[in-house]
């Protein structure tokens, strides 16, 4: 037994219908099963909990998986805003969210996420908390519009910063490998960031606007 399993076993005895859910619609409607790993999942909460988090933007919506978790750690009359390529894909976050009781924290934008991140700055939009779970390849894109709209001590998750071993692999040098390779030596020297990479479940990436 790996000690990640040892991990999953403590917590499996929680049932979650509002996640399991989102699971079960994912695979239904032939969409990527990629949302973030359960253990992440209620990282996020934790982490929008604790920093006292109002305003909250996601970057990446999938089936709604990590709405659901990031609007289940906000403060009372906090929001999230979900930026999402795919009409479709919106759609079904978007009803799993409304079933989870959320849906009136959550709203969404469809299409490009560095055209909505524009959209958001000429807004005056502000945020407490980001989570980045998108193409891999804008993830230091997504990091700096993280600074330029995040809040001081503002929260900057990202998932999947390892790409399954392949950043820290010296022969692989694929755009989305180099781009995360940058993001992640930002995440640990860039000045205006404290933060810290977990090596567990592909990498998370958190880091605390300075």
């Amino acid at each position: 037994m790996s000690v990640e399993q040892y991990v999953e076993g403590l917590f499996s005895t929680r049932e979650d219908p509002d996640l399991e859910r989102v699971l079960v619609s994912i695979r239904e409607h032939g969409m990527p099963e990629i949302s973030v790993h359960p253990s992440y999942g209620r990282l996020l909460t934790l982490l929008a909990g604790a920093s006292g988090a109002v305003n909250a933007l996601e970057i990446g919506a999938l089936g709604g998986y990590s709405a659901i978790c990031i609007a289940r750690g906000l403060q009372p009359g906090g929001s999230l805003i979900s930026l999402e390529l795919k009409e479709d894909f919106a759609q079904l976050a978007r009803s799993n969210v409304s079933a989870a009781g959320f849906g009136g924290m959550v709203s969404w934008r469809i299409g490009e996420a560095l055209h909505s991140l524009t959209e958001l700055e000429a807004e005056g939009k502000t945020f407490d908390f980001f989570f980045i779970d998108a193409d891999k390849g804008n993830y230091p894109n997504y990091l700096d519009w993280a600074l330029k709209l995040g809040n001081p001590g503002a929260i900057v998750v990202a998932d999947n910063t390892l790409l399954k071993g392949r950043v820290a692999d010296p022969a692989k040098d694929s755009p989305s490998v180099l781009a995360m390779r940058s993001f992640n030596e930002r995440i640990a020297s860039d000045p205006r960031l404290q933060g810290v990479i977990l090596p567990a479940y592909d990498g998370l990436a958190i880091a605390r606007i300075l």
